[in-house]
Protein backbone atom coordinates (compact mmCIF):
# COMPACT_ATOMS: atom_id res chain seq x y z
CA UNK A 1 0.00 0.00 0.00
CA UNK A 2 1.41 3.40 -0.98
CA UNK A 3 0.20 6.98 -1.39
CA UNK A 4 0.99 8.06 -4.94
CA UNK A 5 -0.61 11.50 -4.94
CA UNK A 6 -1.94 14.11 -2.51
CA UNK A 7 -3.97 17.12 -3.65
CA UNK A 8 -5.05 19.83 -1.21
CA UNK A 9 -7.23 22.84 -1.88
CA UNK A 10 -8.11 25.52 0.67
CA UNK A 11 -6.42 23.52 3.45
CA UNK A 12 -4.53 25.94 5.68
CA UNK A 13 -1.33 27.07 3.94
CA UNK A 14 -2.09 24.86 0.94
CA UNK A 15 -4.45 26.85 -1.22
CA UNK A 16 -4.05 24.59 -4.23
CA UNK A 17 -1.15 22.09 -4.37
CA UNK A 18 -0.52 18.55 -5.50
CA UNK A 19 2.29 16.11 -4.80
CA UNK A 20 2.45 13.55 -7.59
CA UNK A 21 4.28 10.26 -8.01
CA UNK A 22 5.25 10.25 -4.33
CA UNK A 23 8.10 7.82 -3.60
CA UNK A 24 8.10 5.25 -0.81
CA UNK A 25 10.61 7.42 1.05
CA UNK A 26 9.66 11.09 0.79
CA UNK A 27 11.73 13.89 2.36
CA UNK A 28 10.42 17.43 2.83
CA UNK A 29 12.54 20.50 3.51
CA UNK A 30 11.62 24.15 3.88
CA UNK A 31 11.77 27.12 6.20
CA UNK A 32 9.72 27.20 9.39
CA UNK A 33 6.08 28.00 8.73
CA UNK A 34 5.96 26.67 5.18
CA UNK A 35 3.65 23.79 6.06
CA UNK A 36 5.68 20.63 6.61
CA UNK A 37 3.75 19.80 9.79
CA UNK A 38 0.52 20.93 8.12
CA UNK A 39 0.97 18.28 5.45
CA UNK A 40 1.26 15.62 8.15
CA UNK A 41 -1.84 17.02 9.85
CA UNK A 42 -3.94 15.91 6.88
CA UNK A 43 -3.55 12.29 7.99
CA UNK A 44 -4.34 13.16 11.61
CA UNK A 45 -7.42 15.06 10.45
CA UNK A 46 -8.69 12.10 8.42
CA UNK A 47 -8.10 9.69 11.32
CA UNK A 48 -9.96 12.00 13.71
CA UNK A 49 -12.80 12.31 11.20
CA UNK A 50 -13.03 8.53 10.88
CA UNK A 51 -13.05 7.97 14.63
CA UNK A 52 -15.62 10.73 15.25
CA UNK A 53 -16.85 13.16 12.59
CA UNK A 54 -15.80 16.14 10.49
CA UNK A 55 -17.00 18.68 13.05
CA UNK A 56 -14.86 17.21 15.84
CA UNK A 57 -11.83 16.78 13.56
CA UNK A 58 -12.03 20.40 12.40
CA UNK A 59 -12.38 21.48 16.03
CA UNK A 60 -9.13 19.75 16.96
CA UNK A 61 -7.33 21.57 14.17
CA UNK A 62 -8.98 24.98 14.29
CA UNK A 63 -10.55 25.34 17.72
CA UNK A 64 -14.00 26.84 18.13
CA UNK A 65 -13.96 28.33 14.62
CA UNK A 66 -13.13 24.93 13.11
CA UNK A 67 -13.87 25.18 9.40
CA UNK A 68 -13.04 28.88 9.13
CA UNK A 69 -9.62 28.39 10.76
CA UNK A 70 -8.70 25.33 8.71
CA UNK A 71 -9.77 26.81 5.38
CA UNK A 72 -6.99 28.84 3.77
CA UNK A 73 -7.09 32.47 4.82
CA UNK A 74 -8.65 34.76 2.28
CA UNK A 75 -10.08 31.89 0.26
CA UNK A 76 -13.65 30.96 -0.53
CA UNK A 77 -15.22 27.63 -1.35
CA UNK A 78 -14.86 24.22 0.27
CA UNK A 79 -11.84 22.40 1.65
CA UNK A 80 -10.79 19.63 -0.72
CA UNK A 81 -8.58 16.62 -0.01
CA UNK A 82 -7.72 14.01 -2.61
CA UNK A 83 -5.59 10.93 -2.01
CA UNK A 84 -4.51 8.42 -4.62
CA UNK A 85 -3.25 5.18 -3.09
CA UNK A 86 -1.98 2.00 -4.69
CA UNK A 87 -3.43 -0.99 -2.85
CA UNK A 88 -4.52 -4.59 -3.23
CA UNK A 89 -8.31 -4.98 -3.41
CA UNK A 90 -8.30 -8.70 -4.17
CA UNK A 91 -8.97 -8.43 -7.91
CA UNK A 92 -5.66 -8.88 -9.70
CA UNK A 93 -2.78 -6.39 -9.53
CA UNK A 94 -2.85 -3.53 -7.02
CA UNK A 95 -5.25 -0.77 -8.06
CA UNK A 96 -4.87 2.99 -8.00
CA UNK A 97 -7.67 4.09 -5.67
CA UNK A 98 -8.78 7.71 -5.63
CA UNK A 99 -10.47 9.16 -2.56
CA UNK A 100 -12.01 12.62 -2.89
CA UNK A 101 -13.33 14.51 0.12
CA UNK A 102 -15.02 17.91 -0.14
CA UNK A 103 -15.90 19.72 3.10
CA UNK A 104 -18.10 22.79 3.20
CA UNK A 105 -20.02 24.79 5.77
CA UNK A 106 -23.77 25.42 5.68
CA UNK A 107 -25.39 27.76 8.21
CA UNK A 108 -22.23 27.60 10.31
CA UNK A 109 -22.16 23.80 10.41
CA UNK A 110 -19.45 21.71 8.68
CA UNK A 111 -20.63 18.97 6.36
CA UNK A 112 -19.29 16.46 3.86
CA UNK A 113 -20.38 18.07 0.60
CA UNK A 114 -18.98 15.19 -1.48
CA UNK A 115 -17.18 11.94 -0.81
CA UNK A 116 -16.07 9.66 -3.62
CA UNK A 117 -14.00 6.49 -3.72
CA UNK A 118 -13.21 5.16 -7.18
CA UNK A 119 -10.79 2.99 -9.14
CA UNK A 120 -10.47 1.13 -12.44
CA UNK A 121 -11.29 -2.56 -12.41
CA UNK A 122 -9.51 -3.03 -15.75
CA UNK A 123 -6.47 -1.48 -17.40
CA UNK A 124 -8.31 1.23 -19.30
CA UNK A 125 -11.38 3.44 -19.18
CA UNK A 126 -12.73 5.76 -16.54
CA UNK A 127 -12.58 4.78 -12.86
CA UNK A 128 -15.78 3.30 -11.45
CA UNK A 129 -17.36 4.99 -8.44
CA UNK A 130 -17.70 2.47 -5.63
CA UNK A 131 -18.69 5.05 -2.99
CA UNK A 132 -20.42 8.31 -3.91
CA UNK A 133 -22.06 10.44 -1.21
CA UNK A 134 -23.33 14.01 -1.15
CA UNK A 135 -24.51 15.87 1.97
CA UNK A 136 -24.96 12.69 4.00
CA UNK A 137 -26.68 10.52 1.40
CA UNK A 138 -25.42 8.41 -1.48
CA UNK A 139 -24.66 4.98 -2.83
CA UNK A 140 -22.13 2.22 -2.20
CA UNK A 141 -21.42 -0.73 -4.50
CA UNK A 142 -22.20 -3.97 -2.69
CA UNK A 143 -20.71 -6.45 -5.21
CA UNK A 144 -17.26 -4.85 -5.42
CA UNK A 145 -15.45 -8.11 -4.71
CA UNK A 146 -17.30 -9.99 -7.47
CA UNK A 147 -15.92 -10.50 -10.98
CA UNK A 148 -17.77 -7.67 -12.67
CA UNK A 149 -16.77 -6.90 -16.26
CA UNK A 150 -19.11 -4.00 -16.96
CA UNK A 151 -19.97 -1.01 -14.83
CA UNK A 152 -23.65 -1.64 -15.52
CA UNK A 153 -23.35 -4.87 -13.51
CA UNK A 154 -22.46 -3.02 -10.31
CA UNK A 155 -25.08 -3.22 -7.60
CA UNK A 156 -25.44 0.15 -5.89
CA UNK A 157 -27.21 0.41 -2.58
CA UNK A 158 -28.57 3.75 -1.41
CA UNK A 159 -27.73 4.82 2.14
CA UNK A 160 -28.37 7.84 4.33
CA UNK A 161 -25.91 8.68 7.09
CA UNK A 162 -27.27 9.78 10.45
CA UNK A 163 -25.49 13.10 10.08
CA UNK A 164 -24.00 14.96 7.08
CA UNK A 165 -20.71 15.48 8.92
CA UNK A 166 -19.95 11.73 9.08
CA UNK A 167 -17.64 10.04 6.57
CA UNK A 168 -19.19 7.21 4.59
CA UNK A 169 -15.93 5.24 4.72
CA UNK A 170 -16.10 5.30 8.53
CA UNK A 171 -18.63 2.47 8.49
CA UNK A 172 -17.87 0.83 5.16
CA UNK A 173 -14.19 0.32 6.02
CA UNK A 174 -15.29 -2.23 8.65
CA UNK A 175 -16.71 -4.66 6.07
CA UNK A 176 -14.65 -6.94 3.83
CA UNK A 177 -17.11 -6.59 0.96
CA UNK A 178 -15.83 -3.01 0.50
CA UNK A 179 -12.10 -3.79 -0.05
CA UNK A 180 -11.11 -0.34 -1.36
CA UNK A 181 -12.68 1.32 1.68
CA UNK A 182 -10.91 -1.23 3.91
CA UNK A 183 -7.55 -0.41 2.30
CA UNK A 184 -8.07 3.32 2.73
CA UNK A 185 -9.32 2.87 6.29
CA UNK A 186 -6.33 0.72 7.18
CA UNK A 187 -3.98 3.41 5.92
CA UNK A 188 -5.72 6.23 7.77
CA UNK A 189 -6.29 4.39 11.05
CA UNK A 190 -2.76 2.97 11.26
CA UNK A 191 -0.62 5.90 10.14
CA UNK A 192 1.93 7.00 12.73
CA UNK A 193 3.51 10.35 13.48
CA UNK A 194 6.77 10.09 15.41
CA UNK A 195 7.52 13.22 17.42
CA UNK A 196 9.99 11.64 19.83
CA UNK A 197 10.77 13.45 23.09
CA UNK A 198 13.79 12.14 24.98
CA UNK A 199 12.48 13.50 28.28
CA UNK A 200 9.37 11.34 27.88
CA UNK A 201 11.36 8.16 27.24
CA UNK A 202 13.77 8.39 30.18
CA UNK A 203 11.44 7.94 33.21
CA UNK A 204 10.47 4.50 34.48
CA UNK A 205 7.08 3.29 33.28
CA UNK A 206 4.30 1.45 35.04
CA UNK A 207 4.37 -2.21 34.05
CA UNK A 208 2.20 -2.82 31.02
CA UNK A 209 2.19 -4.00 27.44
CA UNK A 210 3.08 -2.19 24.21
CA UNK A 211 3.96 -3.53 20.76
CA UNK A 212 4.48 -0.22 18.97
CA UNK A 213 6.41 2.87 19.96
CA UNK A 214 4.08 5.75 20.82
CA UNK A 215 4.22 9.19 19.20
CA UNK A 216 6.43 10.77 21.89
CA UNK A 217 8.20 7.56 22.92
CA UNK A 218 7.13 7.39 26.56
CA UNK A 219 6.53 3.63 26.23
CA UNK A 220 10.04 2.84 24.92
CA UNK A 221 10.88 0.53 27.85
CA UNK A 222 7.65 -1.42 27.35
CA UNK A 223 8.31 -1.94 23.63
CA UNK A 224 11.89 -3.01 24.36
CA UNK A 225 10.51 -5.54 26.85
CA UNK A 226 8.04 -6.81 24.23
CA UNK A 227 10.75 -7.19 21.57
CA UNK A 228 13.25 -8.96 23.81
CA UNK A 229 10.57 -11.48 24.84
CA UNK A 230 8.51 -11.95 21.69
CA UNK A 231 10.89 -11.07 18.83
CA UNK A 232 14.34 -11.95 20.09
CA UNK A 233 16.01 -12.06 16.66
CA UNK A 234 14.76 -8.57 15.85
CA UNK A 235 15.86 -7.32 19.26
CA UNK A 236 19.36 -8.74 18.78
CA UNK A 237 19.56 -7.00 15.40
CA UNK A 238 18.61 -3.70 17.07
CA UNK A 239 21.31 -4.18 19.72
CA UNK A 240 23.92 -4.95 17.07
CA UNK A 241 23.13 -1.79 15.13
CA UNK A 242 23.06 0.29 18.30
CA UNK A 243 26.52 -1.02 19.27
CA UNK A 244 27.83 -0.10 15.81
CA UNK A 245 26.60 3.48 16.17
CA UNK A 246 27.23 4.12 19.88
CA UNK A 247 30.83 3.28 20.85
CA UNK A 248 31.07 0.98 23.85
CA UNK A 249 27.38 0.10 24.04
CA UNK A 250 27.27 -3.64 24.72
CA UNK A 251 23.77 -4.39 25.96
CA UNK A 252 20.30 -2.97 26.55
CA UNK A 253 17.55 -4.65 28.48
CA UNK A 254 14.20 -3.89 30.02
CA UNK A 255 13.69 -4.83 33.67
CA UNK A 256 10.58 -4.89 35.88
CA UNK A 257 11.23 -3.65 39.41
CA UNK A 258 9.67 -5.02 42.60
CA UNK A 259 7.43 -1.95 42.62
CA UNK A 260 5.97 -2.95 39.26
CA UNK A 261 7.77 -0.36 37.15
CA UNK A 262 9.67 -1.00 33.90
CA UNK A 263 13.06 0.59 33.38
CA UNK A 264 15.75 0.48 30.71
CA UNK A 265 19.25 -0.64 31.67
CA UNK A 266 22.29 -0.02 29.48
CA UNK A 267 25.59 -1.87 29.64
CA UNK A 268 28.80 -0.17 28.56
CA UNK A 269 31.47 -2.73 27.78
CA UNK A 270 34.03 -0.72 29.76
CA UNK A 271 32.12 -1.03 33.04
CA UNK A 272 30.89 -3.99 35.09
CA UNK A 273 27.63 -2.49 36.31
CA UNK A 274 24.80 -1.38 33.98
CA UNK A 275 23.30 2.09 34.26
CA UNK A 276 19.79 3.45 33.87
CA UNK A 277 18.26 5.43 31.01
CA UNK A 278 18.41 8.65 33.02
CA UNK A 279 22.22 8.55 32.77
CA UNK A 280 22.46 7.75 29.04
CA UNK A 281 23.16 10.43 26.44
CA UNK A 282 20.30 11.97 24.49
CA UNK A 283 21.70 10.59 21.23
CA UNK A 284 21.84 7.02 22.56
CA UNK A 285 18.23 7.12 23.72
CA UNK A 286 17.04 8.59 20.44
CA UNK A 287 18.99 6.14 18.28
CA UNK A 288 17.57 3.23 20.29
CA UNK A 289 14.08 4.63 19.85
CA UNK A 290 14.47 4.98 16.07
CA UNK A 291 15.86 1.46 15.75
CA UNK A 292 12.91 0.13 17.75
CA UNK A 293 10.49 2.12 15.59
CA UNK A 294 12.07 1.13 12.28
CA UNK A 295 12.39 -2.56 13.11
CA UNK A 296 8.79 -2.92 14.20
CA UNK A 297 7.70 -6.48 13.24
CA UNK A 298 4.41 -4.99 11.98
CA UNK A 299 5.35 -1.74 10.18
CA UNK A 300 2.86 1.11 10.01
CA UNK A 301 1.54 1.58 6.45
CA UNK A 302 2.47 5.26 6.73
CA UNK A 303 5.15 6.69 9.01
CA UNK A 304 5.74 10.44 9.38
CA UNK A 305 8.77 11.76 11.25
CA UNK A 306 9.59 15.37 12.07
CA UNK A 307 13.22 16.49 12.31
CA UNK A 308 14.89 13.14 13.08
CA UNK A 309 18.30 14.83 13.20
CA UNK A 310 17.76 16.43 16.61
CA UNK A 311 20.23 15.15 19.27
CA UNK A 312 21.97 12.85 16.77
CA UNK A 313 25.59 13.10 15.66
CA UNK A 314 25.62 14.26 12.01
CA UNK A 315 27.71 11.30 10.88
CA UNK A 316 24.86 8.95 11.91
CA UNK A 317 22.24 10.61 9.72
CA UNK A 318 23.20 8.82 6.50
CA UNK A 319 22.70 5.44 8.17
CA UNK A 320 19.42 6.63 9.65
CA UNK A 321 18.18 7.71 6.22
CA UNK A 322 19.02 4.26 4.90
CA UNK A 323 17.03 2.73 7.78
CA UNK A 324 14.02 4.82 6.75
CA UNK A 325 14.44 3.67 3.15
CA UNK A 326 14.63 0.02 4.20
CA UNK A 327 11.48 0.45 6.32
CA UNK A 328 9.65 1.84 3.28
CA UNK A 329 10.77 -1.09 1.15
CA UNK A 330 9.35 -3.49 3.74
CA UNK A 331 5.91 -1.98 3.21
CA UNK A 332 5.65 1.16 5.33
CA UNK A 333 5.82 4.40 3.34
CA UNK A 334 7.90 7.06 5.09
CA UNK A 335 7.54 10.86 5.08
CA UNK A 336 10.31 12.85 6.81
CA UNK A 337 10.60 16.59 7.38
CA UNK A 338 14.08 17.88 8.11
CA UNK A 339 16.17 20.99 8.67
CA UNK A 340 19.45 19.10 8.31
CA UNK A 341 21.63 19.37 5.18
CA UNK A 342 23.56 16.36 6.51
CA UNK A 343 20.41 14.26 6.45
CA UNK A 344 19.47 15.59 3.01
CA UNK A 345 22.89 14.56 1.71
CA UNK A 346 21.79 10.94 2.19
CA UNK A 347 18.59 11.47 0.18
CA UNK A 348 18.25 10.58 -3.48
CA UNK A 349 17.13 13.09 -6.12
CA UNK A 350 13.75 11.40 -6.62
CA UNK A 351 12.99 11.46 -2.87
CA UNK A 352 13.38 15.18 -2.14
CA UNK A 353 10.72 17.91 -2.14
CA UNK A 354 10.84 21.43 -0.82
CA UNK A 355 8.09 23.76 0.39
CA UNK A 356 8.15 27.49 -0.21
CA UNK A 357 5.66 30.26 0.51
CA UNK A 358 4.64 32.62 -2.25
CA UNK A 359 2.02 35.32 -1.77
CA UNK A 360 1.13 33.82 1.61
CA UNK A 361 0.47 30.28 0.40
CA UNK A 362 2.68 27.20 0.20
CA UNK A 363 3.85 25.67 -3.04
CA UNK A 364 5.65 22.36 -3.42
CA UNK A 365 8.71 21.89 -5.61
CA UNK A 366 10.48 18.66 -6.45
CA UNK A 367 14.24 18.35 -6.71
CA UNK A 368 14.16 16.10 -9.76
CA UNK A 369 12.07 18.67 -11.67
CA UNK A 370 14.72 21.36 -11.26
CA UNK A 371 17.11 20.99 -14.20
CA UNK A 372 20.05 22.65 -12.49
CA UNK A 373 19.75 20.56 -9.31
CA UNK A 374 19.33 17.36 -11.33
CA UNK A 375 22.42 18.19 -13.40
CA UNK A 376 24.56 18.85 -10.34
CA UNK A 377 23.42 15.61 -8.68
CA UNK A 378 24.22 13.65 -11.84
CA UNK A 379 27.77 15.02 -11.55
CA UNK A 380 28.06 13.77 -7.98
CA UNK A 381 26.88 16.71 -5.87
CA UNK A 382 24.78 16.06 -2.75
CA UNK A 383 21.36 17.58 -2.18
CA UNK A 384 22.24 18.91 1.28
CA UNK A 385 25.19 20.88 -0.07
CA UNK A 386 23.07 22.27 -2.89
CA UNK A 387 20.41 23.28 -0.38
CA UNK A 388 22.95 25.14 1.74
CA UNK A 389 24.25 26.90 -1.37
CA UNK A 390 20.79 28.25 -2.17
CA UNK A 391 19.75 26.08 -5.10
CA UNK A 392 16.44 25.19 -3.41
CA UNK A 393 14.87 28.54 -4.21
CA UNK A 394 12.91 29.95 -1.27
CA UNK A 395 13.92 27.16 1.13
CA UNK A 396 16.99 28.59 2.86
CA UNK A 397 18.13 26.09 5.54
CA UNK A 398 19.62 28.80 7.78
Amino acid sequence: MRIESIRLKNYRAFRDVQLKDIPSFCVLVGANGTGKSTLFSVFAFLRDAMSSNITAALGRLGGSRGFQEVRSRGSVGPIEIELKIRADVGTGPAKLITYELVIDEVDGRPMVAREILKYRRGSAGKPWHFIDFTNGAGVAVTNEIDSVADEAELVRESQTLKSPDILAIKGLAQFERFPAAVALGTLIENWHLSDFHISRARPEQEAGYAEHLSREGENLSLVVEYLQKQHRATFEKILLKLAQRVPGMAKVESKVTEEGRVLLKFQDGSFEDPFLARYVSDGTIKMLAYLVLLHDPAPHPLLCIEEPENQLYPALLAELAEEFRDYAQRGGQVFVSTHSPDFLNAVELDEAFWLVKKDGYTQVQRARDDGQIAAYVSEGDKLGYLWKQGFFEGADPR
